[in-house]
């Protein structure tokens, strides 16, 4: 056997991960320790085969539905790359040409789309209080449906981003900080960054910064959020930060200055957000159809934006970090300042210095989808990478 993948095989022996079986991803923070490294684990040990040109179809046929309320470029295909990898095809549910349109309730909805589906991905992100309670209950719906007899399988439900969490994309950042630094281990005590920054648009979600800081401070980092003054995210989530950091061993602190974040740090992740309370406002006008109100407050909010340009990543503030040296992570995709705006989130020279790390950032999205899906869906993961490797089937004839 492939040494690199019998290590994958050998470190899931030594986790307890049997809680992923049957089970939802909704929020990294409701995952044990041993789950997540199974996650990271599984995803490793897909990529592994997929480069050595091994089919990990373990699906000869199924479906997987997807439903983006937000545009998407990276996870919506993420997420069908990963499903096609596993062997399912992927529908996207049209919510404007379905029976939603008409009326259609929630739990009728889920059970219709699901009669031949093995899992559900739902990105919900704009809407305070909304998108993980839509996804909660759908996963409700189909469990009924599964209970009852209605559903011969029950679909897993993967968050693809929601209001509180981005799971996908903070465990493919997670699994490139683990690669970037030789290791899970290697990161206790790494001071990681994650900043506001300015950007010429508005309403962007918390998930990101949220994701990051609720995952960060699970493996004893160094997690500083900075932001300016009325930026702040939701105070649950930060709770849940400290909390993790007292558990890990790691730090939570926050600041108001973007330059203390960036000093001596290992890691920096600046993105821009809208403020949690202007999120609460505009889900609430959204609620009571109030478009002259939604759209003076994007006015407010754009012109409170442009009171803080300075918060940029450029090379000043890249020069205050450990040997000037950090790793800078995105999301992608970035506001870079002169290039698809006047002034944004990262300097051409900043961002062009990282472009390839960052592509390969977030070509780890794919396989922790995947691996989420597989633990969910697979009662004997090593086992079943086993067989896939002893089957040897070719991903491509060559």
């Amino acid at each position: 056997m492939d040494q690199t993948l019998k290590s994958f095989l050998d470190r899931l022996d030594s986790l307890d991960f049997g809680g992923t079986y049957g089970s939802d991803f909704f929020l990294t923070w409701e995952k044990s320790w041993d789950e997540l490294r199974a996650v990271f684990t599984v995803a490793d040990a897909l990529r592994c085969l997929r480069n050595n040109n091994i089919s990990a179809r373990i699906f000869d046929s199924g479906l997987a539905v997807s439903l983006f309320r937000d545009i998407s470029t990276r996870t919506r295909f993420s997420f069908v790359s990963a499903c096609n990898l596993l062997g399912l095809c992927v529908q996207d549910l049209d919510e404007g040409k379905s029976q939603i349109a008409h009326g259609e309730t929630v739990r009728e909805t889920a059970n219709m789309i699901s009669f031949m589906a093995d899992v559900i991905g739902i990105r919900d992100d704009m809407y305070i209080g909304k998108g993980n309670a839509y996804m909660r209950e759908v996963a409700a719906a189909v469990e009924e449906g599964y209970r009852a007899g209605v559903l011969p399988q029950r679909p897993c439900l993967v968050n693809l981003q929601c209001d509180i969490d981005h799971p996908t994309q903070c465990m493919a950042d997670m699994l490139h900080l683990i690669h970037e630094f030789g290791g899970v281990e290697n990161l206790k005590g790494r001071k990681i960054a994650m900043t506001w920054a300015y950007s010429p648009s508005y309403g962007k979600p918390l998930s990101v910064p949220q994701g990051v800081i609720g995952l960060m401070t699970r493996f004893g980092m160094e997690v500083t959020l900075a932001h300016p003054e009325g930026y702040e995210i939701m105070p649950e989530v930060e709770e849940i930060a400290r909390k993790n950091a007292e558990e890990s061993g790691g730090s939570f602190k926050k600041t108001n200055s973007m330059g203390e974040a960036f000093r001596d740090a290992d890691i920096v992740y600046p993105k821009s957000w809208a403020p949690y309370a202007a999120m609460e406002k505009r889900t609430k006008l959204y609620e009571a159809g109030d478009f002259d109100g939604i759209r003076e407050l994007e006015k407010e909010m754009l012109a409170q934006n442009a009171l803080h340009k300075d918060w940029e990543c450029n090379e000043e503030m890249m020069a205050k970090t450990k040997n000037g040296q950090a790793l800078y992570l995105h999301c992608l995709p970035a506001d870079i300042t002169g290039v698809s705006c006047a002034q944004g989130e990262v300097s051409a020279g900043v961002f062009d210095r990282y472009r390839i790390r960052l592509y390969r950032q977030a070509g780890y999205k794919p396989y922790i989808i995947a691996a989420m899906i597989f633990l969910s869906k697979v009662k004997d993961p090593a086992g079943m990478l086993n067989k896939l490797y002893d089957r040897g089937t070719p991903r491509m004839v060559e």
